[in-house]
């Protein structure tokens, strides 16, 4: 299959405005309206699926970052500990950790960005449950109403989300990639990245509202990316072939090069300042980011109501105040009191050492 049809651009254009026009339908009454009644649930079947995969994806990657934490804590109590790289215990929570991820992945397929992005604070949620039930850490008052708040903002996010189908093909994303508004976002991004990136390392600055926004900056790429690289592979399996479209290759290339790097800022955060700090902040500048891309990019919250995106952002912020009061100074009780009794154990300075073990293991980055 050729990439371009053998056309002038004019015809070319219009192919691809054609093909955007029978790609978008919208649910009615309006856009991203409803409840979740049996007609809401017809109209978003195929959202519902991405949510569904998301969910599950980071709900398993809260299971394998707890492993691989429980799997530090055992390596820590041997009187001579092996690398945690050859732990067998370690590497299942890495092959989980990949699992989850890959749902994440193939939730940017079937749903919009403004929709899956959000979902990561199921992942944070997910994790301080699964650490109170088998890691012996402590639920908290805090923690009860942060968890009561994110599933509420997640409830209005799946609800008042873009009530938006769009099938992703190759002609969809070279119209959006060469739009004006993309072509404008990106000059603007790289000039942020540049002005920050000079201050970090010329300046010696490195305040982590900097290193985090490096990062969300990558993120926006990634996510427009990863949606555009998984909706050409879902369109390829229910429709027309896509692989063979030079776009396809280029947002693969985009894709895992902002990973990279996003990835490397982010373990720079991690090894300056808290986890306590870095996780809500950095889950709050990666979902506006990933908003904003959409927005941008994929055009998702094209004829919404005002009510409706307010109610949306009103989702969004209760999420980011419930993965704040999850996260909040739950380091410095891990200082007094850790995930597994040490008081058999001679050496007083192994639970340290195993804190410090566990730590190590939580400086996973994820595409959220």
């Amino acid at each position: 299959m050729a990439a371009l049809a053998p056309a002038g651009p004019g015809d070319a254009a219009s192919a691809a405005l054609d093909e955007l026009s029978l790609n978008f339908t919208y649910g009615a009454p309006g856009v991203g309206n409803g409840s979740l009644s049996g007609a809401w649930y017809r109209r978003n079947q195929i959202h519902l699926f991405g949510v569904l995969l998301a969910i599950l994806g980071n709900l398993v990657i809260s299971i394998s970052l707890n492993i691989q934490k429980y799997s530090h804590l055992q390596l820590a109590q041997q009187e001579h500990p092996r690398p945690y790289f050859k732990s067998v215990l370690w590497w299942s929570g890495v092959l989980l950790m990949a699992v989850g991820e890959t749902g994440n992945f193939a939730a940017y397929g079937f749903a919009p960005i403004t929709l899956i992005a959000p979902l990561g604070c199921v992942s944070v949620t997910g994790s301080a449950i699964i650490s109170v039930t088998f890691l012996k850490d402590n639920l908290r008052a805090s923690d009860l109403l942060g968890m009561t708040l994110a599933f509420a903002g997640t409830y209005l996010l799946v609800n008042f989300a873009p009530n938006i189908t769009q099938a992703i093909s190759a002609r969809t994303v070279q119209y959006y990639f060469v739009g004006w508004q993309f072509l404008i976002y990106v000059i603007l991004e790289i000039l942020i990245f540049c002005i920050l990136l000079y201050f970090y390392k010329r300046k010696g600055m490195k305040h982590m509202v900097i290193l985090l926004t490096l990062v969300a900056l990558l993120a926006s790429l990634t996510v427009i990316s990863v949606k555009a690289v998984s909706g050409m592979i879902t369109f390829s399996m229910t429709d027309k072939m896509q692989l063979t479209y030079p776009i396809f290759y280029i947002m693969f290339i985009i894709m895992i090069a902002s990973c990279v790097f996003q990835v490397k800022f982010l373990n720079q955060a991690t090894k300056l300042y808290n986890t306590t700090r870095v996780v809500p902040v950095n889950h709050i500048f990666f979902t506006i980011s990933a908003i904003i891309a959409g927005i941008i990019f994929y055009q998702e919250f094209l004829g919404a109501a005002f009510l409706t995106v307010f109610i949306y952002l009103f989702g969004c912020f209760l999420s980011f105040l419930g993965v704040f009061l999850v996260t909040r100074n739950r380091e410095k009780e891990h200082l007094q009191q850790s995930y597994i009794d040490f008081g058999n154990i001679p050496d007083t300075t192994l639970g340290r050492k195993a804190w410090r073990e566990t730590n190590v293991g939580q400086n996973t980055t994820r595409f959220k």
